[in-house]
């Protein structure tokens, strides 16, 4: 079995004890953008599995759209993140 070079860190471990890996990221083709795989970006970029740089490149967003997310995260949670819900998180 063969491991992957890879810049960073393999795995981190979050506030509330769990790990997060390179594996709960997203995969690069995603096209459809749900709430947790925004929320799973925000998470590995926050605690240093990838850099914003990596991810923005990965994932094709700009870096006022990661920016975006990690405000509607850091102010409401991850229910900010979902498209239905970016009007009423906007005007608080």
């Amino acid at each position: 079995m063969f491991l992957k070079k890879v810049d960073g860190p393999r795995a981190v471990t979050l506030p509330d004890g769990s790990t997060m890996t390179r594996a709960d990221l997203p995969s690069s083709d995603t096209r459809r953008w749900v709430a947790s795989r925004k929320a799973a970006v925000v998470r590995g970029v926050l605690y240093g599995l990838i850099s914003q740089k990596e991810a923005e490149e990965m994932y094709s967003i700009s870096a006022d759209e990661f920016r975006e997310w990690v405000i509607a995260v850091t102010k409401h949670g991850e229910e900010a993140l979902k498209a239905t819900a970016l009007q009423r998180y906007r005007q608080s």
